[in-house]
């Protein structure tokens, strides 16, 4: 195997994570500025996450990069590690759920790149993105099935399972099922169109706005009901389309995180297909 390429991969999805974080402000979220609409977190507190769930990040890469069988198989080795990575990241935070979302679709994602690299090289073109994203949906293709058939038989419920039975909202594992069309669809197409045009932080901020004003945000949804999630989705509409300069843009990020605050809502879905669209820009050096 190329070990410079066993590093380097999972390592962008590693400080993805970490770009994340720390672009500055968002609404709603943990950022260098604030907690966002989260008293049991703070920035520390991801940089420990993320720290708990590198080792992983590596082993997900290499699962994938190592299989010979059918897809299927591969997720189930995926999500096996995946429990222990999310065991390591609920120790390291002492039981916050910082990343559990993003865990999840890096398993995936990264697994799948493994798996494509057997054949191929970076940098990546939008096709190889393309390429990987449809790998990520055939592995995935049985999971709404499998995970939500007996849901009324469980004792306990996750959030993502609480959710679909009140909402119907399939959360990240729709995403994942289609082949994460926010991806494919929103925030790549932004991403390639606008890259080199502002710094790397302020690009982000507005991938992550364009990202509120269109998806189906479960964190919202678990927060605030559907009249939250709407409300955030229009505010974020109205702001991706004022095409605020740099200032003004942020000063409009702030006064959104003030009014998220008190709303006690964060766009935690949102922030995570960030995370995984800068992934992707690393791969295609878009950033």
């Amino acid at each position: 195997m190329n070990n410079s390429l066993l590093k380097q991969i999972p390592n962008f999805a590693v400080k993805s994570l970490y770009y994340e974080v720390a672009i500055s402000p968002k609404p709603g979220l943990v950022d260098r500025f604030d907690n966002g609409a989260h008293s049991d977190m703070d920035f520390f507190t991801f940089i420990d996450s993320i720290e708990s769930l590198a080792p992983y990040f590596y082993d997900y890469y290499q699962l994938g990069f190592e299989h010979t069988a059918d897809l299927t198989a591969l997720f189930e080795k995926l999500r096996q590690l995946g429990v222990e990575a999310e065991s390591a990241m609920l120790h390291a935070t002492n039981q916050v759920n910082t990343h559990k979302g993003a865990n999840f679709s890096f398993a995936v994602l990264l697994g799948t790149t493994g798996f494509y690299m057997q054949n191929h090289s970076l940098p990546f073109s939008s096709q190889d993105t393309a390429a990987i994203l449809n790998l990520a949906a055939q592995m995935t293709q049985h999971l709404i099935q499998h995970d939500f058939s007996q849901i009324e038989q469980k004792d306990y419920l996750s959030h993502g399972e609480k959710l679909y039975v009140k909402t119907g909202s399939l959360g990240v594992r729709g995403e994942a099922v289609k082949g994460y069309p926010a991806l494919s669809n929103i925030l790549l197409p932004f991403f390639r169109q606008y890259s080199g045009y502002e710094d790397t932080e302020t690009l982000l901020l507005r991938g992550l706005v364009l990202l509120v004003s269109q998806i189906e945000d479960s964190n919202l949804l678990h927060r605030g009901g559907i009249n939250g999630w709407q409300q955030v989705k229009q505010k974020g509409t109205t702001i991706h389309q004022a095409c605020l300069n740099e200032v003004n843009f942020k000063q409009a990020l702030t006064m959104f995180n003030q009014e998220l605050i008190k709303k006690n809502l964060s766009p935690g879905g949102a922030a995570d297909l960030l995370s995984l669209g800068i992934y992707f820009s690393f791969l295609e050096e878009l950033i």
